[in-house]
C-alpha cells in the first residue's frame, strides 16, 4: 500500500508560522511632521523618538522645521504607542564651540519632558519646543574637564 503525502497542509502551517513570526518587531507607522521653537521653525538639528525596548527613531530637521522618522528603513516611521523624544540641535562650530539652536534641555531624554503618542499614520505631528525667558541660540566655548584630554565641558 502506497501512502501519499500532501504538502498542501504543511506549506500552508509553515506559511502562516512564517506571516505570525515577521521582524518580532512593534507596528511601525510613517510619522512626519515639523518641530517648532517659540512657534517658528527649527531650522537646524536632528529628531529622535525613543520607543522604550526598540529602536530610535530619527530625522534630520530641514531648514522648514519638516522631518520624516526612519527606523531601519527609509521613512519607515516608527512605533505606534507613547515614546520620549529628544531634539538634537547643537551644532559643532570650529574652535571646539558649539552653537546651540534650541535649549540643550531638549537633548537629553530625561530634562526634554517632551512625549509623543502615536495611532497611526501621520504627516503633520507638531514638535513644539520654547526657549526659556529670553532664550535665543547661542555659542558654548568647548574647556577641558579636570585638565583631561579626553573630557570637554561647554561653558557660555
Amino acid at each position: 500500500m502506497r501512502r501519499t503525502l500532501s504538502i498542501g497542509p504543511i506549506l500552508a502551517a509553515f506559511l502562516a508560522t512564517l506571516a505570525g513570526c515577521g521582524s518580532g518587531g512593534p507596528t511601525m507607522v510613517p510619522v512626519a511632521g515639523t518641530v517648532t521653537i517659540d512657534g517658528q521653525p527649527l531650522t537646524y538639528g536632528q529628531i529622535q523618538v525613543l520607543p522604550n525596548g526598540w529602536r530610535p527613531a530619527s530625522s534630520p530637521i530641514g531648514s522648514d522645521g519638516r522631518f520624516m522618522l526612519t527606523t531601519t528603513v527609509s521613512g519607515d516611521g516608527c512605533p505606534v504607542g507613547t515614546h520620549n523624544v529628544v531634539v538634537l540641535a547643537g551644532e559643532p562650530l570650529p574652535g571646539d564651540s558649539m552653537k546651540w539652536h534650541a535649549p540643550k534641555k531638549y537633548a537629553d531624554p530625561t530634562a526634554s519632558k517632551l512625549t509623543i503618542t502615536i495611532t497611526g499614520p501621520t504627516n503633520d505631528l507638531k514638535i513644539e519646543l520654547k526657549w526659556d525667558k529670553g532664550g535665543k541660540p547661542f555659542v558654548e566655548k568647548a574647556e577641558k574637564e579636570g585638565g583631561s584630554e579626553a573630557g570637554f565641558v561647554f561653558t557660555k
